[in-house]
């Protein structure tokens, strides 16, 4: 059986024009950007494989070479990614101010959630606390990465930051933040403090909720 000859609130196109895309799982917004399935598999069961091989959605859009899908829908996936990526880049960038704790856990989820290796990011602002920049910083194994407080002051410095937030997710996909977490922290706060830059959180990326460090009075 085709997705045509499923019943119309089941299809992904239907699905998500009734309900929102939001309604629809990782494979069905696959479904959507590939158009068709191949090999005898129906979109949605392409889309469910690819995910399986991978090892989830954020591995599956960072492969390189890409997954054998077709050059039009890689190109259509790696354009909705982007697509993504800008708009909540210019909803951080067209605030005043960035004094909302959510609006910067939402977007440093958006870019560190799902990678199967630890990955460590900082937001750079200026001295009214608007958006300079985000950059990834460093990468490490899945059980951690090494951050050099050096490179962050130098970044900070060369982006004219007059404050930060930091990011790093954890693959296991608990935010909960261990002993080196705050550790380091701590030591980045030290160095920033040197540069006059301030420290305003540190946020562990997670499955659920990224946790605040500065909400859990580490900061």
């Amino acid at each position: 059986m085709t997705i045509r000859d499923w019943p119309s609130a089941e299809r992904p196109r239907e699905k998500l024009l009734a309900r929102g895309a939001t309604a629809l799982s990782d494979a069905e917004l696959l479904a959507v950007f590939l158009g068709s399935g191949s090999h005898g598999r129906n979109a949605i069961e392409l889309g469910r494989d690819l995910l399986c091989d991978a090892g989830g959605l954020r591995p599956l859009l960072d492969m390189h070479p890409k997954p054998d899908i077709g050059t039009v829908a890689w190109c259509r996936l790696q354009g909705a990614l982007e697509v993504g990526r800008r708009y909540l880049d210019a909803d951080l960038r067209e605030r005043e101010t960035l004094h909302d704790p959510i609006a910067s856990a939402r977007y440093l989820k958006s870019r560190l959630a799902g990678y199967p290796y630890e990955v460590f990011g900082c937001l750079f602002l200026d001295a009214r606390h608007r958006v300079i920049t985000f950059e990834e910083l460093f990468r490490g194994s899945i059980v951690g990465t090494h951050v050099h407080p050096r490179e962050v002051v130098r970044r900070c410095i060369a982006h004219n930051a007059a404050a930060a937030i930091l990011a790093h997710n954890h693959p296991s996909g608990v935010a909960e933040p261990s002993a080196e977490d705050i550790a380091i922290t701590t030591r980045l706060r030290e160095a920033l403090d040197l540069i006059d830059v301030r420290l305003l959180d540190h946020f562990v990326i997670g499955d659920g909720v990224p946790t605040s460090l500065a909400q859990r009075g580490w900061l």
